[in-house]
């Protein structure tokens, strides 16, 4: 029994978690697409399985300028939610999920991950490396909404609006392809931010892609024992 559970807990710390932000459309081209829908979710996104995600605190447009509705939904075989907005004009927005701190026991910490997506409307392009001003955040150097695959994505990552040296970056793909990675190792891509806080990374597939900076930082109480919490910075960009 020991034996399978050590096995379970490995197999849980192999595969990383990412808070999934995705919408309809990262480009508001038509008076078709005005009405955006998000959907977040709780998954290995390569892999396509998913875990249960509480209600989130709120899923936000800009720094907390408008809350979006909530709405229950079921994503690979677990508890998501959705939501819309609908473009009114032309701009880039900028929409963020604030969950509720979730316990990993494999890990014996808790996971905050705030995820970030960027969506262009009718062709006005400003102000898309601008921070929301999150605790934790990246931003994007090159353009996110206008990536083929095969280009560079760039990021910089920020801690208390400052660049953030040496910090691990997970990066998968929501892998709706039926991809087979030749390993676990695979599946979850490593890279680590430099003395600017800048990482790079090559998106070899189309589709939708996620980058997690993970900052371990303060503390939250399970079952009357403290905890670390894990927090992640994250962005979702689309390779065409």
């Amino acid at each position: 029994m020991k034996k399978i559970s050590l096995l379970l807990a490995l197999c849980v710390i192999a595969n990383a978690h990412f808070l999934t932000f995705l919408s309809s459309t990262d480009n508001v081209k038509s008076k078709s697409e005005m009405n955006v829908n998000f959907e977040a979710m709780f998954i290995h996104p390569f892999e396509q399985t998913g875990m249960v995600m509480e209600k989130p605190i709120g899923i936000y447009f800009e720094n907390k300028k408008e809350v979006l509705p909530l709405e229950e939904m079921t994503k690979l075989d677990h508890k998501a939610w959705k939501t819309s907005y609908k473009i009114k004009r032309p701009g880039t927005y900028k929409f963020y999920v604030q969950p509720q701190p979730y316990f990993e026991p494999a890990e014996e910490k808790f996971i905050s991950h705030v995820p970030k997506l960027i969506v262009s409307a009718f062709g006005l392009e400003d102000g898309w490396d601008e921070p929301i001003g999150l605790k934790y955040e990246i931003i994007p150097m090159v353009k996110p909404f206008g990536l083929y695959e095969g280009n560079l994505f760039q990021g910089k990552v920020l801690h208390n609006g400052k660049a953030a040296s040496n910090v691990e970056v997970e990066v998968e793909l929501y892998n709706e392809f039926g991809l087979k990675a030749p390993s676990d190792a695979h599946v979850t891509q490593v890279v680590k931010t430099d003395e600017n806080g800048n990482f790079s990374f090559t998106m070899n597939h189309k589709g939708w892609w996620g980058f997690a900076a993970l900052i371990e930082e303060g503390e939250k109480e399970y079952n009357g024992k403290k905890y670390p919490i894990e927090n992640g910075a994250l962005i979702w960009v689309k390779a065409y």
